[in-house]
């Protein structure tokens, strides 16, 4: 199994829309759920059991497997 465990900068993963929530800017995975582009993530609200807008300034480490972004945490 090929692992390749990065830090990435929040904005090289998500993008903030014009109406405030949040997109995953690829395919990403966390707490066993994954998440595709286009979706939207709006402030308040749990996807995985997180609300991604509590961490938008934070560095992600994730591990990436297969295209896909899997998201282990988030640090200052």
């Amino acid at each position: 199994m090929n692992m390749n465990v990065s830090r990435y900068k929040f904005i090289d993963v998500f993008q903030e829309n014009p109406d405030g929530s949040l997109a995953p800017k690829r395919v990403i995975s966390i707490n066993g759920i994954t998440f595709s582009p286009g979706i939207a993530f709006s402030p308040g609200v749990a996807f995985g059991g997180v609300d991604f807008h509590r961490y938008k300034y934070l560095d992600i480490v994730a591990e990436e497997r297969e295209g896909v972004l899997i998201i282990r945490g988030f640090f200052k």
